[in-house]
């Protein structure tokens, strides 16, 4: 119960600081210290991300760090992708999902640890948008994170936001991405321990909220960078785990 609620605290205060990195850090947790399988540690890490993030995206949008129409764009292209990457899931090995997890994971840390190249601000066009937002879905639904770790560097890299808007933004993207996940995996995820759960979504939702209140105090790039250094040492670990 201990780790479910220290866990729960970490993650809630990713999700409402960097507007995405919950399910990444929750999936290790769930499966390291846990117990749970990975098909259902992403099943659960779906659903407690998805009550944070929604939680968390509240308190952004009333900020007003949310683009509503970039957002909403960016999910709506996800949504098939997220739910048959869910389908898929299924049917591949425990693990080749926590290799894929691992080096997306990493991917991910490394653009954020690079210089920023002035992208920032800069808009894209609505096909370059919905082409992220596509493939982003997909890796939602197949490794069951909410895609926060990388929308948020998609919003900054290939949409152009400003790294505190990408965070608000990011929250809707991963609302709209683990729901999609979560409904396509609702015939196979088996039972899930609601006793672990529950407590650990309730401690990331009271997290998120003092992740909102840190995001205002502390700069967009070191934000970018404690994001990229955590995930960068998740990616890491789990990767190990996969080789030896």
């Amino acid at each position: 119960m201990l780790i479910a609620l220290a866990a729960g605290a970490v993650v809630g205060l990713a999700l409402g600081a960097l507007g995405g990195g919950g399910s990444v850090l929750a999936v290790p947790v769930l499966i390291y210290l846990l117990g749970f399988a990975p098909p259902a540690a992403a099943t659960a890490s779906l659903l407690i991300v998805l009550a944070t993030s929604a939680t968390a995206l509240y308190g952004h949008a009333r900020d007003g760090r949310v683009r509503w129409g970039t957002g909403a764009l960016f999910a709506a292209a996800g949504l098939v992708p997220a739910a048959l990457g869910g389908l898929l899931a299924a049917r591949l090995p425990e693990v080749l999902l926590t290799a894929g997890f691992a080096v997306v994971a990493g991917t991910a840390a490394i653009r954020m640890l690079r210089p920023r190249s002035g992208v920032e601000g800069v808009r894209r066009s609505a096909p370059a948008v919905a082409g992220a937002g596509a493939g982003l879905g997909a890796v939602t639904g197949v490794l069951g994170v909410g895609g926060g770790f990388l929308t948020v560097p998609a919003l900054v890299q290939v949409v152009g936001l400003g790294m505190r808007t990408a965070v608000g933004t990011s929250l809707l993207v991963v609302a709209a991405n683990a729901l999609a996940a979560l409904v396509a995996r609702a015939g196979t995820a088996g039972a899930l321990d609601w006793a672990v759960i529950a407590p650990f979504a309730g401690a990331a939702i009271l997290g998120a909220w003092d992740g909102r209140r840190l995001a205002a105090k502390v700069s967009g790039d070191t934000l970018r960078r404690i994001f990229g250094a955590a995930l960068l040492a998740v990616a890491v670990l789990m990767l190990a785990d996969t080789v030896f």
